[in-house]
């Protein structure tokens, strides 16, 4: 990779679901017609892996949410994020480790945000949770760490339901699916770094 390039990993929130679908070649093919560069899809639908002239996170984000609703017309939340900022993902995440007191790989996530919800609000929905369901969750900085304990297939804590409780859009991914991202950029920067 060249100096003056920055890798990156963009997350795509509601790609494949509903009626939002996009091949991932197809997806690949646009953004590298817009200046992206070394574009890589990992682990599943919605993980883009690229490298691209250093800028702010936030600039290339709406870059790339302009690309998926020009060519595929879907309205898309798109967080990016360097290698360092995934990896402090993972381990700030409190839910995540080893021992008991900790969840498996594939029941913690962080679900990156693309504003930081208001403490009140948070707090709210803890205690309106707190009844209803064995799930743990803490704040991050416009991250929301969640441990789904027994599967997010079986929680009430969705998507749209945290976006309504919290006034934030999110898009989560697993630990299992970060580390495998964070190694993948790893090897491709050439040096593990970001």
């Amino acid at each position: 990779m060249p100096a003056d390039m920055q890798r990156y990993v963009a997350f795509l929130g509601s790609i494949n679901v509903g009626g939002n679908r996009i091949l991932m070649a197809d997806l690949r093919e646009a953004l590298r017609r817009e200046d992206f560069t070394d574009v890589e899809t990992v682990v599943a639908s919605g993980n883009v892996l690229f490298s691209h002239e250093p800028r702010p996170s936030e600039g290339l984000a709406d870059k790339l949410a302009w690309v998926v609703q020009d060519r595929f017309d879907i309205d898309s939340l798109v967080i990016v994020k360097t290698r360092i900022e995934v990896d402090a993902a993972i381990t700030g995440n409190p839910f995540h480790g080893t021992g008991p007191d900790h969840g498996s790989d594939k029941m913690v996530h962080t679900i990156f945000l693309d504003g930081q919800p208001d403490e009140d609000s948070f707090h709210d929905l803890l205690a309106e949770h707190k009844a209803k369901g064995g799930e743990r969750l803490a704040l991050g900085d416009r991250m929301l760490f969640l441990d789904y304990v027994h599967g997010a297939g079986v929680s009430s804590l969705t998507g749209p339901f945290l976006q309504r409780r919290l006034e934030v859009r999110g898009t989560a991914r697993n630990m299992s699916s970060l580390k495998r991202i964070t190694a993948k950029m790893g090897e491709l920067d050439g040096k593990g770094a970001a």
